[in-house]
């Protein structure tokens, strides 16, 4: 049996502004944006090639204090472009830090430890890792 994560919630206080920062900022496509029952609003959005989606919606919804979640991990091919996309999109992202060291020979010295961190409006951590080989 495949068991696959595919949605993980953020939770935030202002769902357009966070719509806004994970859309226009992050390039994250918006798949959905629904009132469920209650009124409340959630709005689920995907990174580009991303198998696993993040919904927003109400600290409520979330059961989480907005800006509590931490260590969630985006993984791309070139930390280096990456950075430089962030960057030219407005995101107050680090400089490209080298975490670890490689035991194994690969392609490109980042690879594997090569990462830059964001957080979004409300302070939810993420991190950026280059792998662009996998054993």
């Amino acid at each position: 049996m495949h068991w696959t994560l595919e949605v993980v919630v953020v939770p935030v206080s202002d769902i357009d502004r966070a719509e806004d920062f994970y859309s226009r900022k992050l390039g994250f496509v918006v798949d959905h944006d629904v009132v469920i029952g209650d009124g409340s609003r959630i709005v689920q959005l995907t990174p580009p090639g991303s198998g696993c989606s993040v919904v927003i919606g109400s600290a409520e919804f979330a059961k989480m204090t907005p800006g509590s979640l931490q260590g969630l991990q985006l993984v791309v091919p070139d930390i280096q472009k990456a950075h430089a996309e962030l960057v030219s999109r407005g995101v107050e992202v680090s400089d490209v830090q080298v975490l670890g060291e490689n035991r194994r020979e690969v392609p490109d010295p980042l690879d594997n430890v090569g990462f830059v961190f964001f957080s979004d409006p409300d302070g939810n951590g993420w991190a950026v890792q280059q792998i662009s080989s996998r054993p």
